[in-house]
């Protein structure tokens, strides 16, 4: 088994429960970890032999801009559909930051994690 990440995704969109963030695309910061059977992969060196994770991090990017999800859970559950809906995807993490969510910390985040098919 392999493990791809996909570190600091950096987007705007409107989350948040405050009429305020309804109104303003705010930071969120996405963290990805997906696990797969790469022997195939590493014999052929073709890319129809993995996970194109370019392909998973474009529709990430334009499921996420696009939303205008109240809570990070349901962002996160939204985004790790995404990545197991790729059936060679066997396992999942995703964590999603909230950057300046609350004063004096840093940042505020959730995280999920599932198995694929």
């Amino acid at each position: 088994m392999a493990i791809i990440r996909i570190t600091e995704l950096s987007l705007k969109t409107i989350i948040g429960i405050f009429d305020w963030e309804r109104k303003r695309k705010q930071k969120v910061v996405i963290n990805v970890e997906l696990e797969f059977n790469a022997s195939k992969a590493i014999k052929t060196d073709d890319v129809k032999d993995t996970v194109d994770y370019k392909v998973i991090t474009k529709k990430i990017i334009q499921h996420v801009e696009e939303s205008k999800y109240f809570l990070l859970e349901k962002m996160a559950g939204s985004v790790l559909k995404i990545i197991l809906d790729d059936p060679k995807v066997k396992r999942a993490k995703v964590r999603i930051d909230k950057p300046g969510a609350l004063r004096f910390a840093r940042s505020v985040s959730v995280e999920l994690e599932a198995k694929g098919r």
